[in-house]
């Protein structure tokens, strides 16, 4: 359990900085400015209940990390591992519609490593993340996962979910040519998330939400 803490808290160490309420309104922003964007947008996902699981299910994307520190955190953080999603947060993106804005985001920030940035001080960002209150999707999705790893014996089970979900949501990108393989990864990640049914519901509701916001502003326009 001290592994979740420390994953819970992993930004501890890093100084808080005012993201701008104007996400389109900074020509130049900072590498930290990005980095707090990026925790303060997963902090509105509720990454944290998500990773919580995983970890208790031996499935930490920070394991063999030499820059984690257990009961302390995270020592290091950088745009690296803050632009990174597992398979689980990245499908509760794309069914919500916003995994492009994320990878938007990510494509203007440079030096990104595998858990390590050369990201310069200052660099020019045009457009930040706004950041979302979808925690009652990652609310649904846990508890629809821990029903489905309730009911399989094996330890690693989700973690086997979250990386064909990863996987697929891969060939979607790699595949955008390739109509009849989109297709064969669209059907795939249907299989995988069959069970999800908390958070079907929860998408659904927040289509609505997203659908009746949009109508509701075009008729003021």
């Amino acid at each position: 359990m001290k592994e979740i803490n420390v994953i819970s808290n992993i930004c501890t160490n890093i100084p808080k900085q005012k993201v701008t309420e104007e996400p389109d309104s900074l020509a130049i922003s900072t590498r930290q400015l990005v980095i707090q964007n990026g925790l303060d947008y997963l902090e509105g996902t509720g990454a944290d209940l998500i990773c919580e699981l995983c970890i208790s299910k031996g499935g930490s994307c920070c394991n063999g990390c030499d820059k984690l520190i257990e009961g302390v955190g995270c020592q290091s953080r950088n745009t690296s591992c803050t632009s990174w999603l597992c398979g689980f947060l990245k499908y509760l993106l794309y069914e919500a519609g916003l995994h492009q804005e994320w990878n938007s985001f990510w494509n203007q920030v440079p030096g990104k490593n595998y858990r390590m940035d050369n990201t310069p001080s200052l660099f020019v960002v045009r457009k930040m993340l706004k950041v979302q209150n979808l925690r009652f999707l990652s609310e649904a999705l846990v508890a629809d996962l821990k029903k489905i790893a309730a009911n399989h014996p094996s330890k690693d089970y989700i973690i086997t979910i979250r990386e064909e979900i990863d996987r697929n949501l891969i060939h979607l990108r790699v595949w955008k040519n390739h109509p009849e393989k989109i297709l064969l990864a669209q059907r795939n990640i249907q299989i995988l998330t069959m069970e999800f049914h908390q958070f079907q519901k929860a998408i659904t509701e927040y289509r609505k939400t997203v659908r009746q916001k949009y109508n509701n502003k075009s008729l003021i326009e």
